[in-house]
């Protein structure tokens, strides 16, 4: 089982989306797929129609060590894609985990009940330096980080997501290895002098920066995301081909590029997906 988690200690740069769009993908791959929404302002927990919703969810599984899946798993309307609803309505969790002993450590040790349900775990994140954020950090094998391009994005992404990166490194005195953190540029807009220089100085200043690197496949600012969530839909399914006269690469082959750079091993399942549903169970 792989652990995905979507991290940033800024709001608003697409984590959701694109949690919410690799879900999808690696389900209509023939993947078992969960996603879990530890974002207090729980979007991801309405990106789908569910099909089965369960009685808990985050809170339970965090704040009472809640070992039955049957009490935490809500399906959706994509096949193999599940979820684990955000439910912290007073939001609690933060605080409780603060004090807790095993606070920041408490979902690692919580990921093996879901090992023989699943193939990989998604982490959703709030945009906000949290323990709640670190402790989805630390029980992840990788981590995406998407980034804007703009000026002030790349800074909060040094000064906040990239010092949580730093402060979490004691955690190698438990044998914890903090897992590697890719830099996902996101949005990036047809058009903008700016970004294309942000974009190549995020690369100048990552490039030989240990545990830190910055994805070759980028994520162009495009219409069928914000029409596949207003569809509750994987962006895949609803741009299949690259519209006329646009240079930027259809929805499928973005996020296709992506999936299979985050997880290599699993490369010809992805490049069977059509956009029309799950059609293979080619898991490994």
């Amino acid at each position: 089982m792989q652990v995905l988690s979507l991290i940033s200690t800024k709001g608003g740069v697409g984590k959701t989306t694109i949690a919410a769009n690799l879900g999808g993908f690696f389900a209509d791959a023939g993947f078992r797929v969960l996603l879990l929404d530890l974002d207090t302002q729980p979007t991801l927990s309405s990106y789908y129609e569910l099909s089965h919703r369960a009685p808990g969810g985050t809170y339970e599984l965090l704040a009472y060590n809640e070992r039955d899946i049957t009490q935490l798993i809500s399906g959706t309307c994509i096949d193999g894609l599940d979820i684990v609803l955000s439910n912290d309505v007073h939001r609690q969790l933060n605080t409780l985990l603060l004090h807790a002993p095993d606070g920041r450590l408490r979902l690692r040790n919580l990921l093996s009940v879901f090992r023989k349900n699943y193939d990989l775990i998604l982490i959703d994140t709030q945009g906000a330096r949290s323990v709640l954020l670190e402790m989805a950090f630390l029980a992840s094998d990788s981590a995406v980080s998407p980034v804007t391009p703009e000026i002030l994005a790349a800074r909060e992404l040094q000064r906040g997501t990239l010092q949580l990166v730093k402060e979490v490194e004691p955690f190698r005195h438990l044998g914890i290895q903090p897992p590697p953190i890719s830099l996902l540029i996101n949005r990036i807009p047809a058009v903008s002098s700016n970004a294309r220089l942000v974009q190549q100085t995020l690369r100048l200043v990552f490039r030989d920066q240990p545990g830190v690197q910055v994805l070759d496949a980028e994520v162009p600012s495009i219409e069928a995301f914000p029409k596949a969530a207003t569809k509750g839909l994987p962006v895949h399914r609803v741009e299949r081909h690259r519209p006329t006269g646009r240079q930027t690469p259809a929805a499928i082959e973005i996020i296709r590029s992506l999936a299979t750079e985050m997880l290599p091993q699993w490369a010809m399942p992805l490049s069977l997906v059509t956009g029309k549903g799950a059609k293979h169970d080619l898991r490994t």
